[in-house]
């Protein structure tokens, strides 16, 4: 590869020499241009495919067989807990831990039956914690790590289970809540006498301060990316007192407010450790110094999840003990969670089915399609420790090209320049006549794991409508005439396309070099590309710089995974469907003055979604998704390139697994799965925990 030091800026990459080279993928190019090209403009033949054999569980229970809140007779915990910690008057009895009506785990949530104390859950993750602030930004190193430390007011994870009539978010730190006559307000009941992992009292207080200090506080982007939009334009939140809030919202009953209620979106921290940081209570402090006062060696950090953060070594573990506070049990009144300790090896994204293949971790998602004969083959090995369940289809690559007409980003002339064909819609169709899908999908995985991907709402949500869905199959040939139709032409012979000044186009596509499946697929959108006259040239940046490019709007095109919620489920995170406010959208926001410049077609988008939002009626909110996803479809909202599911391995120790469950559809599998519930029988236990018969350490006790 070469470094390119032109118009398009330092550091970037022209990968076309690289690409050419690899044989593999040179067959497959070869065999797609001698392919007649298929017409544009029809239902996907296979958008309603089957899944693959071990499909998704279909979803039968209601959310109150998953949870609930009520007193039990009585409350127990391990036995070593209550000898080494209670009995010496180091803890509270475990009936004074906990809240006067726990969360309690009902037995539907329990495949394998009630649970057992003891042991570790190890786990892998290629993130390195930034610190433990996640309300102002910080990082835990993703792979679950702060799912198992952040509670959210709702739930959503577990909702794969729920069936489509009684679909709504759990319960979670708020236990209940109710709308107002008119909807415009809803009440919210927080879970009352619930702990800290410290044990200092979670009230509304830290509701307030998490909502006020930070969410509405424009030098503070928590971790999840809330802001004052997320909730509704002009949503209003107050304490009416210590385990009570209300919320007061512009339109009537947005219950889809709820579902961003769940993780990331409303996971308050800590108010009594985190306030005194903030730069409004604390005029020493910078807004740099609030988000950075934790770093990750700062470890005991106080939580309201089910382990704590109790040992960090840089690039090499991080051990999570249980909370002694934690407050949810099991319907037998046993305190979760189950497993005594939680780890997570620092290696890299790629040794997490690795290691669950090796024996040497419990649980991982495989998300890499290239990986996927291979596991299969080695769970397939007698004797093999692990087993492996594929869910539906809910991974899909996209280019998303930026939109934004406005000075979003402060693009440089060049960049301004793109961002204007990036709104022309023959550009778009263009573009994505030249992808072709099927090659993108054999150069990933052999076999029916990868289809192509049209774009718009995935066809595994029953809002799904193929009809109305727009395919701009693969055609060279249509997309050259097209750009020349626009006036797009090679100007100076050198076989790429100038601008009808005699410029040269250059357009940088953004893209994540962590995973083989982000490489190939930049790369052949490259080669596509250049078969139709643009020269694209390859900036790959990873982890945080990549989410810092995308946030601030510093890309041309961005190579994308869905990781959020809204194409699979569309009930939640619906408010991504489109630019629905001048801050909220992924490739389509506000410029300087705070103005967004929306095409035609996005305006009725905006629309539709608020239509879909407005109403609980299941027909009218299909007829509306429908034309929604003709619009998407039809205007190339974002190039669709490719969808595969995703698979949960889990060591065969592990019981309480759900087979089938998807790794990604409300939220995470380290959410969906309810880790807190997952369990080794006693035969199956000992030797894995490091800390074992530990208890979390005081977190500031200089401090104290």
């Amino acid at each position: 590869m070469t470094v390119k030091n032109g118009a398009a800026g330092n550091g970037m990459v022209e990968a076309s020499t690289a690409m050419r080279t690899a044989a593999a993928m040179a067959a497959l190019l070869s065999a797609a241009c001698s392919a007649p090209p298929q017409s544009a403009g029809v239902a996907d033949p296979e958008a309603t495919a089957a899944l693959m054999p071990a499909g998704a569980l279909k979803p039968t229970l209601a959310p109150e067989d998953l949870v609930s809140f009520r007193r039990l007779p009585a409350y127990s915990e391990p036995v070593w807990v209550t000898r080494d910690f209670v009995a010496k008057g180091l803890l509270p009895p475990v009936s004074k831990r906990l809240p006067r009506e726990p969360l309690v785990v009902g037995p539907a949530a329990m495949p394998d039956g009630t649970g057992h104390y003891g042991d570790a859950l190890r786990q892998v993750t290629g993130g390195r914690p930034e610190g433990w602030n996640y309300s102002a930004g910080q990082s835990q190193g993703w792979g679950g790590v702060d799912i198992g430390t952040m509670e959210c007011l709702t739930r959503t994870g577990p909702l794969f289970l729920v069936r489509p009539d009684a679909l709504r978010p759990l319960p979670n730190l708020a236990k209940s809540w109710s709308w107002s006559k008119d909807g415009l307000q809803l009440t919210m009941n927080l879970v009352e006498g619930a702990r800290w992992s410290d044990g200092h009292p979670f009230t509304s207080d830290d509701v307030m301060f998490y909502w006020t200090d930070n969410v509405l506080d424009p030098q503070v982007s928590p971790l999840g990316g809330a802001g004052p939009d997320t909730f509704g334009q002009g949503s209003k939140l107050e304490a009416l007192g210590p385990y009570t809030i209300r919320w007061t919202f512009q339109r009537p009953f947005p219950e889809d407010v709820l579902y961003q209620m769940a993780y990331g979106k409303f996971c308050p921290g800590p108010a009594h450790v985190l306030r005194p940081q903030h730069p409004r209570y604390n005029k020493r402090n910078s807004y740099a110094d609030y988000r950075n006062a934790f770093p990750a060696a700062r470890v005991n950090f106080p939580v309201m999840g089910a382990w704590v953060v109790s040992e960090y070594r840089p690039d090499d573990i991080l051990i999570l003990r249980r909370n002694p506070y934690y407050w949810k049990v099991d319907a037998e009144g046993q305190q979760l969670p189950y497993f005594d300790e939680l780890q997570y090896r620092l290696l890299g994204w790629n040794d997490r089915d690795i290691q669950v293949i090796a024996g040497t971790s419990d649980l991982a998602n495989v998300e890499v399609p290239g990986n996927y004969v291979e596991v299969l083959e080695q769970a397939a090995r007698p004797g093999a420790p692990f087993r492996i369940a594929f869910g539906p289809r809910g991974a899909a690559y996209s280019v998303l090209l930026n939109l934004s007409g406005n000075g979003w980003g402060e693009p440089d002339a060049r960049a301004q320049r793109i961002r204007q064909l990036n709104r022309l819609p023959e550009f778009r169709q263009a573009i994505s006549l030249a992808m072709d899908r099927r090659t993108l999908a054999a150069a990933l995985a052999k076999g029916p794991f990868v289809l192509p991907y049209a774009g718009g709402i995935l066809p595994e949500t029953p809002f799904f409508d193929a009809a109305a869905t727009r395919v701009f199959a693969h055609d060279a040939a249509q997309a050259r005439r097209l750009l020349d139709r626009i006036g797009l032409k090679d100007t100076d012979g050198d076989g790429l396309r100038n601008f009808a000044d005699g410029g040269n186009i250059e357009i940088v596509l953004t893209a994540s070099p962590d995973t083989a499946t982000d490489r190939t697929l930049a790369e052949g959108v490259l080669i596509f590309a250049r078969e139709i006259g643009l020269r694209v040239i390859l900036r790959f940046v990873g982890g945080t710089q990549r989410d810092a490019a995308n946030a601030s709007g510093q890309f041309d095109w961005l190579l994308t995974r869905a990781n959020s919620t809204e194409l699979i489920t569309v009930v939640q995170g619906a408010d991504a469907l489109a630019p629905m406010g001048p801050y909220s959208h992924a490739f389509h926001r506000a410029g300087p003055d705070g103005q967004l410049d929306l095409l035609p077609y996005e305006t009725e988008m905006v629309e539709i979604v608020r239509a879909f939002q407005a109403t609980r009626d299941p027909a009218l909110r299909r007829r509306l998704m429908a034309r929604y996803q003709a619009l998407s479809t039809e205007n190339v909202n974002a190039v669709g390139l490719v969808r595969f599911p995703g698979a949960l391995v889990v060591n065969r120790r592990i019981g309480g697994v759900f087979g089938g469950m998807p790794i990604f559809m409300f939220n995470w599998a380290e959410d969906a799965i309810m880790r807190e519930r997952l369990f080794v029988p006693p035969a199956k236990q000992g030797g894995v925990e490091l800390r074992p018969r530990t208890l979390p350490g005081c977190f500031d006790c200089k401090a104290r």
